[in-house]
């Protein structure tokens, strides 16, 4: 347990330092992602040593979840994909002139779910790790599923239009290669998209893009920013006392769908907005400015980001491409992650838990001061603005694979995300369906392909089974309650 000082050596601190400034860049830059700059950086870490290096790539990985929000919240383009969901009130919030008090909610939240998240990983790590491993593809497709039913209406608009969203959604996940077989479908013989859609360029498109031409087609209502003084930059005691409740909600889910396979982050947040839309004493507030709608998902997210280290520790299994990259670096460094990482390399391990407490400690110092700063983006003229957030957009979407194609997938869905605003569908729902639809086509595949075609399969076991059920009733319930309350009307 001494050997959790170790993180608190200059070299090491200089390394958690630089690790959390990068991840934090990475995070307000849309594109290159956590895993794409940890695998840039790799080469110099290994330089460093395993523990030096490890805590530096362990602060590129939790800073970008710190940073993701910021151009969420001043220019709704979410600077990571876990921060889509962050754009809904955020940036509302920043139309209102509380872009600053969304900021300083969002460092905190962080700041609360990654220290949560650090001392559940150092007392529940081995068995929590396993109790996620009982999971099969049959569970998680039943999971992915639920997820589906229960967060489609994640907005509060028609049910009808967000299930249409999310049915788009799916659907554009499965352009592409054949997560199994290989096959390329639905591609239309374009080149750039074999590899499938890029995630980066539709997202940026529906938030960004549309944004830029929602602008300057109603330029009156994007001038109208309200303009605060110094003193208004921070959240009043009012948001603070608001925030509490969905920060320690958001923690808690997020740390738990953290320890699962795939986009855990992304998930986390639209659990936790989901969660927010049943349980807040706001909810009716939600998706036009609440400071719940930021507090939660940006906990959510933080907290998964530390679950996701439990099993690559633990069992040496990584559940994301920034755990898998930390994993390549730990081998290439001769650390093996596993049941004896704390005995065969116990500095390491120690280090890289005390370099999260250390880093959690920065990243709140770095973002809280910057805060004033970060605000004044927001009242920039959408004249000088918009052309910045246009060119932010073909970057983040070009670097995403250095394709060309990507760009033009971004215009096509800037121009969809702008038409859907004028009928009044979320483009959220749509994300969460491009989010869990590879996880549910490989998990079915898998499945099936385990039980020999057999769709009994799918239910054979008795967690799959509740979550088919529970999938099932709540895509009827909402009928049920409209048909049960109409015919009460005509009964009175």
């Amino acid at each position: 347990m001494s050997d959790l000082f170790v993180a608190l050596t200059p070299a090491n601190l200089l390394a958690c330092f630089v690790g959390t400034v990068l991840g934090t860049i990475v995070g307000v830059l849309p594109g290159l992602g956590p895993a794409g700059a940890m695998a840039l950086v790799l080469p110099l870490t290994i330089k460093l040593g395993p523990t030096a290096g490890l805590i530096m790539l362990a602060g590129i990985y939790y800073g970008a979840m710190y940073g993701g929000s910021t151009t969420s919240i001043l220019v709704n383009v979410p600077g990571e994909a876990a921060s889509v969901v962050t754009t809904i009130d955020g940036y509302r919030l920043a139309r209102k002139g509380r872009a600053g008090a969304a900021l300083a909610i969002a460092a905190i939240a962080s700041f609360v779910a990654g220290t949560f998240s650090v001392v559940a990983l150092q007392v529940a790590a081995p068995l929590v790790a396993r109790a996620a491993l009982a999971f099969g593809p049959a569970e998680y497709f039943a999971l992915g599923l639920l997820g589906l039913v229960l967060l489609a209406n994640l907005t509060g608009r028609s049910r009808a239009k967000s299930l249409a969203m999310v049915l788009l959604g799916v659907m554009l996940a499965t352009v592409g290669m054949d997560p199994l077989g290989g096959a390329v479908r639905f591609t239309f013989d374009l080149a750039g998209a074999q590899a499938g859609l890029s995630f980066v360029a539709v997202t940026t498109g529906l938030f960004g893009v549309a944004e830029v031409l929602a602008s300057m087609t109603e330029p009156e209502a994007a001038s109208a920013v309200a303009r605060v003084k110094f003193r208004e930059l921070y959240p009043s005691r009012e948001e603070l006392r608001r925030s509490v409740p969905p920060m320690l909600r958001g923690t808690v889910l997020g740390f738990l769908v953290g320890l699962m396979p795939g986009p855990a982050a992304t998930i986390a947040s639209f659990v936790s907005y989901g969660v927010e839309k049943k349980v807040s004493k706001h909810r009716a507030e939600l998706g036009s400015g609440a400071i719940e709608g930021v507090a939660g998902p940006e906990a959510a997210n933080n907290a998964a980001a530390g679950g996701g280290m439990i099993p690559l520790l633990s069992l040496g299994l990584p559940f994301t491409p920034s755990t898998a990259v930390l994993l390549s670096g730990m081998l290439l460094m001769s650390v093996t992650p596993g049941p004896f990482l704390l005995r065969d390399h116990p500095r390491v391990f120690w280090g890289v838990i005390g370099s999260f407490y250390v880093g959690n400690v920065m990243l709140l110092l770095l973002n809280l001061p910057l805060v004033g700063l970060f605000a004044r983006i927001a009242t920039i003229p959408p004249r000088y603005l918009m052309p910045a957030v246009l060119v932010l957009c073909a970057v983040a979407a070009y670097s995403d694979n250095n394709n060309i194609f990507d760009v033009w997938v971004m215009v096509a869905a800037g121009i969809a995300g702008w038409a859907m605003r004028a009928l009044d569908f979320s483009p959220a729902p749509l994300v969460l369906g491009l989010v869990l639809g590879p996880m549910l086509e490989r998990s079915l595949l898998q499945a099936l392909t385990i039980a020999r075609g057999d769709i009994g399969g799918l239910w054979a076991s008795w967690p799959a089974a509740g979550m088919l059920v529970a999938a099932a009733l709540a895509s009827v319930a909402p009928a049920v309650s409209a048909l049960v309350r109409r015919m009460s009307r005509r009964a009175v």
